[in-house]
């Protein structure tokens, strides 16, 4: 009632004046959240809006909203503490703000404790219960503390109640990897089209979820159950799913050759492809381009995709029209890639704009986007590997991506101060980043695209890997990373270079062996440089142990034929013990993923002499510490397990616990 009292003594002109700075702050801060603008730009509007706040907290101390959106700025640039007592001071000024409750609930979040966050949107319930701002940090709240399966209920409800932002299709993608699917659902399968649909999403990491709903929805788990091509043809869901991710799930895998045999039947008996199945022959291409032809398919099947590719080539003899190609291209697609067939170069005469639109995504990744790759491989010497390779046998890029995860615009200086609590004040204006084992290359280039102070060297042991992530940046116009072979970025930290921050991925093999990890990081870390790594190792399960025996035991080689014998192996013994955890790994449905896994897996040696390097506290100093779910842990237990384990005790191993741990170097 007090600042009630005071707020009507101040003169009517006092009040206008703050009415305006307060306006105008409010729209200096909406343009400091515009994902369109540069991070600098919008660093700049933060500050406009905070010099707005303080001109009108000069005339009016208690102004409730001059100090929650005062809150709000402090918040942004890390200072969580005063961003707590302004809220707390704004709700004091006036009390039952629903604003300020939801800012304290995100503050909550910032701080790691999501309890205390939902707590916090549910008084601001109580204030409005129509806030669809505080039922979204609930949801959120729930999602942090595990609870993924209400979080995603709450994040649907939302979308049905009209609210469309960014950050609930993100909320509820993050959640639909973590749901267990029992029973057909066609609120599901919407849900799922929903987000497939979405622009801007990540869709390749709900290949699971999706694989999941469909597999009901066909009742693939009975062997009696039938599968009609017509109904397929027009299923949504499917198309989308085939399109956009890819389904570790080996009911699905079985459904796709299924689909692909009744499209080949019935053209070898009409001679034609009809229109109705277009659509899903195109997505089954892109489909198996992406598993790199990992489903293996009948001989019948084969020799007659062989005699359409021999048809091909005889319409290219006689000079017949492009149009008249169409339906055998698409046909061949779903076997093998084009750019591998003998009537490739002739496919050169067009460019991917000369296609249909609906033919183009199909065109580019089975034949232009591989072309574009192989002219990026020959400026590489490691390209000589693969000169006495079949063409089908040569390595392919591994993990399929489609799409960037998006984050915020953001700055490595402001991640190192906010997140790690280091100073960045002695740092250049653009640091260098190098991401080791970058695979291909999708966390690069999101570091890449949300920090605006970086220059990234992502570094591959895979040639494929390294052209697809040059390639996939040049079309995204990023010009602010390279990515590299091993060789060249040992002669890069040879020449003297040195760089702010190291970011550990997948590990080197045990091919690599003129290489140490450790000493390439400690040779190319400079003093006050940060190394990000996990402490887990993948591909370990009981499978890939016996599945590398038996590569050992007849001394296979990695060609499309072996990973394919080895994979049918695994299928047709499917409900044994043994392959159950291999069969739920994404690798496991990509010959990539599986060349990768069996004849290139990561060397245990490399992490363990990394941990022991970073053991050394007079050199390095364990800066943060996460588990598995992200919560931050106490530094002191974990570096005192990296110390005993670096002195050969194995009771405190580290070694699979994939903690994301945080170094920096001290000197």
């Amino acid at each position: 009632m007090q600042a009630q009292h005071q707020e009507v003594q101040l003169p009517r002109s006092t009040q206008a004046q703050v009415a305006r700075l307060v306006l105008q702050a409010n729209l200096a801060y909406s343009e400091s959240n515009s994902q369109g603008l540069a991070f600098a730009q919008r660093l700049q509007a933060r500050k406009e809006a905070r010099e707005y706040l303080q001109q009108a907290l000069q005339l009016q101390a208690n102004n409730a909203t001059a100090l929650g959106l005062l809150g709000r700025v402090e918040m942004d640039d890390g200072q969580l503490e005063k961003a707590h007592a302004l809220f707390n001071e704004s709700l004091n000024s006036q009390p039952g703000q629903e604003q300020q409750y939801c800012n304290l609930g995100y503050w909550a979040l910032k701080t790691e404790r999501p309890a205390l966050a939902e707590e916090y949107f549910v008084a601001a319930l109580e204030c409005n219960r129509q806030s669809a701002a505080a039922f979204c940090g609930i949801a959120h709240a729930r999602r942090l503390q595990g609870q993924f399966d209400v979080a995603y209920l709450h994040y649907r409800k939302l979308l049905q109640t009209g609210s469309d932002w960014d950050s609930i299709y993100s909320g509820m993608l993050t959640c639909a990897q973590h749901l267990n699917v029992h029973k057909a659902d066609k609120e599901l399968a919407q849900d799922a089209i929903a987000l497939l649909k979405k622009d801007g999403l990540p869709h390749q990491e709900i290949g699971r979820f999706v694989g999941a709903i469909i597999e009901q929805e066909y009742d693939l788990a009975n062997p009696n159950a039938q599968v009609f091509l017509d109904a397929a043809a027009k299923d949504e869901l499917l198309i989308l799913a085939l399109q956009k991710t890819l389904m570790p799930n080996a009911g699905v895998e079985q459904l796709v050759a299924l689909l692909r045999r009744g499209i080949m039947a019935e053209v070898a008996e009409t001679a034609s492809l009809r229109d109705e199945l277009q659509t899903l022959c195109l997505a089954i291409g892109e489909y198996a381009e992406r598993t790199g032809f990992a489903i293996t398919a009948e001989e019948d099947e084969e020799q007659l995709a062989h005699t359409i590719n021999e048809s091909i080539m005889a319409q290219f003899a006689v000079g017949e029209t492009q149009e008249a190609m169409i339906g055998s291209l698409m046909i061949s697609a779903m076997y093998g890639a084009l750019f591998h067939q003998n009537f490739a170069m002739q496919l050169g005469q067009w460019s991917l704009m000369d296609w249909p639109l609906g033919m183009q995504p199909l065109m580019a990744a089975s034949y232009y986007n591989r072309a574009e790759e192989e002219a990026i491989k020959q400026n590489f010497d490691e390209k000589a590997d693969e000169l006495c390779l079949a063409k089908t046998d040569v390595p392919q890029a591994w993990p399929a991506w489609s799409q960037l995860a998006y984050r915020t615009e953001t700055s490595l200086k402001t991640v190192m101060e906010q997140e790690l609590g280091l100073s960045a004040d002695n740092l250049p204006d653009t640091l260098r980043l190098m991401v080791c084992g970058a695979q291909s290359g999708q966390r690069a280039m999101e570091l890449a695209q949300y920090l605006d102070d970086v220059e990234i060297i992502a570094v591959d042991e895979s040639l494929a890997n390294v052209a697809k992530g040059t390639r996939m940046a040049q079309e995204l116009g990023m010009e602010n990373i390279v990515f590299w072979p091993w060789s060249i970025a040992q002669r890069f930290v040879l020449d003297g270079h040195r760089v702010h921050w190291v970011e550990v991925g997948r590990l080197p093999s045990p091919a690599m062996t003129d290489l140490s990890l450790a000493r390439l990081v400690k040779n190319a870390s400079m003093a006050g440089a940060v190394v990000h790594m996990h402490t887990g190792m993948g591909e370990q399960t009981a499978g890939d142990k016996q599945i590398r025996q038996l590569i050992a035991e007849h001394n296979l080689q990695p060609t499309r034929t072996s990973l394919r014998q080895l994979r049918r192996l695994v299928l047709a013994e499917r409900g044994e013990a043994v392959w159950q955890e291999l069969l739920q790994e994404d690798d496991f449905y990509s010959l990539g993923g599986c060349r990768d896994r069996w004849f290139r897996p990561q060397d245990s040696k490399q992490l363990q002499n990394l941990l022991a390097m970073v053991s050394n506290e007079v050199d390095w100093k364990l800066v943060k510490a996460r588990d598995e779910d992200g919560h931050s842990l106490a530094t002191g237990p974990v570096q005192r397990q990296i110390q005993a384990e670096a002195l050969g005790s194995e009771v405190q191993s580290l070694m699979g616990q994939n903690l994301s741990v945080y170094f920096q170097r001290r000197r």
